[in-house]
């Protein structure tokens, strides 16, 4: 049978009123009160109607999350912090899939949803500055990734120029002096040509040349994309000792290939993946990653949404979520502390 506020407040000898204070976490409720009524809702095992309490303020409780690849680890680990972030406020998430076309992610950020979700978090592939300008609705919407949109929308990305940067000042600090990028789109995603251009950088900084002729581009960003521009690289007659690749699965595809092609990571070649997702952690060889703080990502996303619900602030954010350079086998060889 359900407890009803009624039922604890008998049990507790207290008002109902007083007992949707404690529930509600009305802030002068003193501390003697709302330890007894927590007693009660405790041992009454209550359970709030969240549903009704949103309802009350006029919201559905439901934050939108739309992500253009569910079955990449990155983004299915960066969901579960979103949903986890949301449940620690009593909210729930609704997940969309646009597949990184734009007509999907177009039909998103235009509140096609708007009846059934308080707010969206929407991180966009192919989206175009001019398919948000004109965006009608009040739902808000933060935007996750790279792309910098220069509209009124809060913005949450890592610096993916620095991190970039730091995994090849890692490769060349370990002695490497060619060190291939995997995985470029030119002309279609920011986020690798900011990976590219850290690359750049970091050579340069090193006083080594960034050859273009160890930039392979790829059609995806998975396990078979990473494999096949190893395998393009290797059959041009190229030997890099390092590479670096746009993200884990990219370099798990591009490993496979060395390892059938008789080359040793990290002995010959040595990998730095993106995104530190669990699979890298437990290969053969365990691959060091650039690892987002995806829990991070999730709390300010969701803090955001619930921010502009509340009515502030007045101008958009833009937030740097942090980083940091996982060490493991695939650089430092068997036995590396798997970071």
């Amino acid at each position: 049978m359900r407890v009803s506020l009624k039922d604890v407040a008998a049990h507790a000898g207290v008002s109902v009123k007083t007992v949707s204070n404690v529930v509600n976490d009305y802030p002068y409720v003193t501390a003697a009160m709302r330890e007894r009524v927590q007693r009660s809702i405790d041992e009454l095992g209550y359970r709030p109607n969240l549903t009704a309490r949103h309802l009350r303020k006029g919201r559905t409780g439901i934050i939108a999350l739309a992500l253009p690849e569910l079955g990449n680890p990155y983004f299915a680990e960066l969901a579960a912090a979103v949903i986890d972030a949301a449940a620690a406020h009593d909210y729930t998430v609704l997940l969309d899939h646009t597949g990184g076309r734009r007509e999907q992610e177009i039909l998103v950020s235009q509140g096609f949803r708007a009846r059934v979700i308080d707010g969206l978090i929407l991180s966009p592939i192919e989206l175009e500055t001019e398919d948000l300008r004109d965006r009608t609705g009040d739902v808000p919407m933060v935007l996750l990734g790279e792309r910098d949109y220069d509209l009124p929308y809060d913005h949450i990305a890592i610096d993916n120029v620095a991190a970039a940067r730091a995994a090849v000042r890692h490769l060349i600090g370990l002695g490497r002096r060619e060190v291939a990028f995997i995985g470029d789109r030119r002309g279609r995603s920011e986020p690798a040509q900011l990976r590219v251009r850290g690359w750049r950088e970091e050579l340069a900084e090193a006083g080594l040349p960034a050859d273009d002729g160890l930039v392979a581009d790829t059609d995806g960003w998975g396990h078979a994309d990473g494999a096949a521009a190893m395998a393009r690289i290797l059959e041009a007659g190229r030997r890099p000792d390092a590479v670096f690749a746009y993200n884990d699965l990219v370099a798990i595809g591009a490993m496979r290939v060395l390892h059938a092609r008789g080359l040793r990571v990290p002995e010959d070649i040595a990998v730095v993946g993106f995104d530190d997702v669990v699979e890298g952690r437990f290969g053969a060889v365990t691959l060091t990653s650039v690892s987002p703080d995806k829990e991070a990502i999730g709390r300010l996303a969701v803090e955001s949404v619930l921010a502009r619900l509340g009515g502030k602030p007045a101008e958009p954010r833009r937030f740097r979520a942090d980083h940091r350079l996982a060490e493991r086998e695939s650089t430092l060889g068997r036995g590396a502390a798997n970071a």
